[in-house]
């Protein structure tokens, strides 16, 4: 069942309605208008670059309110930063 955006061709609300056969159409939930019209939908991936020797991104990335095993963020590491107090 795959999920396809639409434009309301009447009030012009966007939104996404799950398809179940080629020829449905989707009525907007805004104002119930069937004329409605399908979008490209655009899709985001992560491709392999430079960064680590595998080829890729190989390191996790560290966030600053991901608290490390070590007592604090993952940006000081000692608990004394004005992120994890």
């Amino acid at each position: 069942m795959p999920i396809f955006e639409y434009v309301c061709k009447r009030c012009k609300n966007q939104f996404e309605e799950i398809v179940f056969g080629q020829e449905e159409t989707a009525a907007c939930p805004s104002c119930g208008s069937t004329k409605t019209e399908k979008l490209m939908s655009c899709c985001r991936a992560k491709t392999g670059g430079a960064k680590g020797a595998g080829g890729g991104d190989d390191a996790p990335a560290a966030t600053a309110s991901a608290p490390s095993s070590r007592g604090g963020c993952a940006g000081c590491s000692g608990g004394s930063c004005s992120t994890c107090g």
